[in-house]
């Protein structure tokens, strides 16, 4: 396997580890706090642009509005011998060394940790210790821990909306986050087939659900569209090919494609998107791409005008925990 075991790095081919006949079936979180201190310069997010998980947390960085709070470090998009790896030194706070990798992290909050070395990490500074590391977790936590220190009071899981944000929440990220790396992944015919087959259903649910909705819960634009969008943005770029999710495209579908270009172009959230590190790091995997060599496309165009303008818009609610 590749991580730790009883704090000690052993490497070895990534994901491996998570398939189970034939099947691939995703490592559990180990960090799970969700309570933090909101204080300026204390947490830090380590995070790489190939992920899709720790996409999501630079996202939700970005629209609260915690670039001065949150400090970032972003790993190579390539997983190396050693995991997920910094070009340089990172600074972590007083309480350890500077680190080269993201497993010393994990090892620093437990010295006998056994198991998956992920991003994102939601760091704590001050005390040396991982916060969380499950992103689902991480994003609800940025959504309103630090609304008292910057005043910004956008809701990306309103009240009102979480039930139907939740059934969203549940089909998006079985399908369609996951259902690309089932897909991807599997070792099988069968399993292979079982995951292409529930992905594109489900894409097809979507796009059909989006010719009459401008997002996901309705009108409002909640965390079920970001998290969404995070596996969108990769799939022609990578999963299309290096994980054989080639039935479709995205830019196949009219309604998901022009949504895609429209949260791509909501503001500043393009920076949070890197395709060349995307291409390399999915490519990169060896074991699904033995020679390595990352492909020139496709070319797309993200910034070209959408249509969704067509559609009611009630903007991002308020106020409304």
């Amino acid at each position: 396997m590749s991580g730790l075991v009883n704090g000690k790095w052993v490497s070895g081919d990534v994901a491996k580890e998570e398939i189970k006949n034939g099947a691939f079936h995703r490592e559990e979180t180990a960090f799970r706090e969700t309570h933090i201190e909101p204080e300026a310069g204390r947490y830090q997010l380590f995070v790489s642009y190939l992920c899709p998980w720790a996409s999501r947390t630079l996202i939700f960085r970005h629209l609260k509005g915690l670039e001065k709070f949150i400090s970032v470090s972003i790993a190579q998009p390539v997983i190396g011998e050693n995991g997920w790896t910094f070009d340089e030194p990172q600074d972590a706070g007083d309480k350890i060394p500077a680190i080269r990798h993201v497993h010393e992290l994990y090892t620093a909050s437990d010295a006998h940790y056994t198991g998956k070395v992920s991003v994102p990490v939601l760091w704590d500074r001050q005390k040396g210790r991982i916060v969380n590391n499950e992103s689902a977790d991480i994003i609800r936590i940025l959504n309103h821990a630090f609304d008292a220190l910057n005043g910004n009071q956008d809701d990306f899981y309103p009240a009102p909306l979480r039930e139907e944000i939740d059934r969203w929440n549940e089909v998006i990220y079985h399908d369609v986050n996951n259902g690309v790396y089932k897909t991807g992944f599997a070792k099988t015919q069968e399993s292979y087939n079982a995951a292409v087959t529930q992905l594109f259903s489900t894409l097809d649910t979507l796009e059909t659900h989006l010719g009459s909705h401008r997002y996901i819960a309705g009108e409002y634009l909640t965390e079920a569209d970001w998290r969404l969008f995070v596996t969108l943005v990769r799939f022609d770029s990578a999963y299309h090919g290096a994980f054989k999710c080639n039935v479709r495209r995205i830019e196949d579908y009219p309604n998901l494609s022009n949504y895609l270009r429209e949260l791509y172009q909501w503001p500043g959230i393009s920076d949070t998107v890197n395709l060349a590190h995307i291409r390399q790091g999915y490519y990169g995997i060896l074991w699904l791409n033995p020679t390595g060599i990352v492909p020139a496309g496709p070319e797309l165009d993200l910034r070209r005008a959408h249509d969704r303008d067509r559609l009611n818009s009630l903007g991002i609610i308020q106020n409304l925990r």
